[in-house]
């Protein structure tokens, strides 16, 4: 747990990070240079997993694999690109909703039961999403938009994980989800690439490093304790982002904001409850 909890908070920190760098620069040469590093992350532990390279490459399902990796760089995006223009924590109280969009996918896409305890909980998830938006009152937005469809993106995301999770191996997963990812956005990004100024070079080099940081964390907690244990422990990355972005940014918690948001992860925890 407490593993889970020191990754959540890197990837808070990471967030904070993204936000400041895309906030000068554009957001897909942030993310090239990221990816560069995860890319040679994934290639070392590749290497020196039991088997070697050859092993971690061997896919059953090598399209749905690279599909993931695209799927999950252009979520990345969309999320980055957000922070710029809602700030971290109206897009981060959005975003919480993604587990339960994964719960209301689950039946159609993989056929497994969604009771209706399970659905009450979507239902509440969506309420306090609409809460956050605030649609009545003319603040929706397409940034808002954007973070829906990275939240929807993601979701889809989580979901072929667990389908080709029953033909490979984690450690297969994660290697595509780097490599994919960077073919991905070099082919994207030479075109739009923005020169990074010397002083920032350390920030960039704290993102990647808390990026490779988060994900052998996060390993080592999944190790250690079952997935379903350590999934509540996943809304920290909301409060510790959050926290950045009034700490750091000087932004504003909106009392309609904090009040949707806990409806968010209430429901997500009920959720995650009523499927056990």
């Amino acid at each position: 747990m407490a593993l889970m909890v020191a990754a959540m908070f890197v990837f808070g920190t990471q967030d904070a990070l993204s936000r400041y760098l895309a906030a000068s620069y554009s957001v897909l040469g942030v993310l090239l240079i990221r990816y560069w590093f995860f890319a040679a992350f994934v290639v070392v532990r590749a290497v020196r997993a039991p088997g070697g390279l050859r092993q971690v490459v061997r896919s059953q399902r090598p399209f749905l694999q690279a599909l993931r990796g695209v799927m999950l760089v252009v979520q990345v995006w969309m999320m980055v690109k957000s922070f710029t223009l809602l700030g971290l924590v109206e897009a981060h109280a959005i975003f919480a909703c993604y587990p339960l969009v994964i719960a209301a996918l689950a039946g159609p896409v993989l056929g497994e039961r969604v009771t209706l305890r399970r659905w009450i909980a979507i239902g509440v998830g969506a309420v306090g999403v609409l809460i956050i938006l605030r649609p009545g009152a003319g603040l929706f937005s397409p940034a808002s938009l954007l973070v829906l469809l990275a939240a929807l993106n993601f979701a889809a995301y989580g979901l072929l994980t667990r389908v080709v999770g029953l033909h490979d191996a984690p450690e297969t997963s994660f290697f595509y989800t780097g490599l994919a990812g960077a073919a991905a956005i070099t082919l994207a990004t030479p075109w739009i690439w923005t020169p990074i100024a010397m002083h920032d070079w350390f920030w960039m080099g704290l993102l990647c490093v808390s990026g490779a940081m988060g994900h052998y964390l996060l390993i080592r907690a999944l190790a250690a304790a079952e997935a379903s244990r350590l999934q509540p422990l996943a809304y920290f990355q909301l409060i510790f982002a959050s926290a950045a972005g009034v700490i750091v940014f000087g932004e504003r918690l909106a009392p309609l904001t904090v009040a949707g948001a806990v409806l968010v992860v209430g429901a997500g925890l009920f959720n995650l409850k009523a499927s056990r």
